[in-house]
């Protein structure tokens, strides 16, 4: 007798430039559903991340206009001083990984990504996580949450979205307990998994060698360093 393949949601807010755990829960995950409609907190993963330049890293932080109890898709992107963020993050890019290996391949993408005119943080963040998802070869589905009529709040909410796109399993981050009421879920009758990432060490643009390699970049870094073998990186797979 064959036993069913477990369906495993992954769910987490849309965030710019996201980091590799983030991506290596999408590849865990048979379906990724964007957070779209939970409050947005300002100065945190969803409009700023990290990049490695000749002395560490530096960040890379998109300027929001925003009300206290807005939701990220609300979030507009503070345009009183043009694209001139956009043009900093394009030029941060060019001027910290022009010399890595796999720069040229990507920066069409970053040419067409920080020209066009957005609006609103989300759609540029989900534009981005598509794309660097496409990049590294993932292809697991992505929803929006704010597609569901589900409850607003907490555990309840995950519950409600794992069983809108027919998942059996919640694929949670490893700091999952410090927000989630585990009796709830486990009255469910959803299997909850966490999340185990150790994350690769790899060769990186600037390192002199593993003791200065930075972790907990933006992806953009494995990318630009590794082009097609990224997600055997990811994955801790490296040849």
């Amino acid at each position: 007798m064959s036993v069913s393949r477990p369906v495993i949601a992954a769910i987490h807010q849309p965030q710019y430039l996201p980091w590799l755990g983030y991506f290596a829960k999408m590849d865990q995950a048979d379906v990724f559903i964007l957070l779209d409609d939970v409050q947005f907190k300002k100065n945190d993963w969803q409009n700023r991340n990290r990049i490695r330049t000749p002395q560490g890293w530096q960040w890379l932080t998109v300027p929001v206009r925003h009300r206290f109890g807005q939701t990220v898709a609300e979030v507009e992107i503070d345009r009183r001083a043009g694209d001139d963020w956009a043009r900093r993050h394009r030029k941060a890019l060019w001027m910290n990984y022009a010399k890595a290996p796999f720069f040229e391949r990507w920066r069409p993408f970053f040419d067409r990504f920080y020209t066009a005119r957005w609006e609103r943080l989300v759609d540029l963040n989900i534009e981005g996580v598509k794309a660097l998802a496409g990049m590294l070869g993932i292809q697991t589905p992505m929803v929006l949450a704010s597609e569901f009529r589900v409850r607003r709040q907490g555990t309840g909410r995950l519950i409600d979205l794992c069983r809108a796109v027919g998942a059996d399993t919640y694929l949670a981050g490893a700091d999952g307990n410090k927000y989630m009421d585990r009796a709830l879920f486990d009255a469910s009758g959803l299997r909850l998994v966490f999340q185990e990432f150790a994350h690769p060490v790899y060769r990186q643009q600037w390192a002199k060698g593993p003791e200065d390699f930075v972790s907990r970049l933006s992806v953009v870094d494995l990318l630009f360093n590794h082009g097609q073998d990224s997600l055997n990186v990811l994955r801790g797979e490296q040849t």
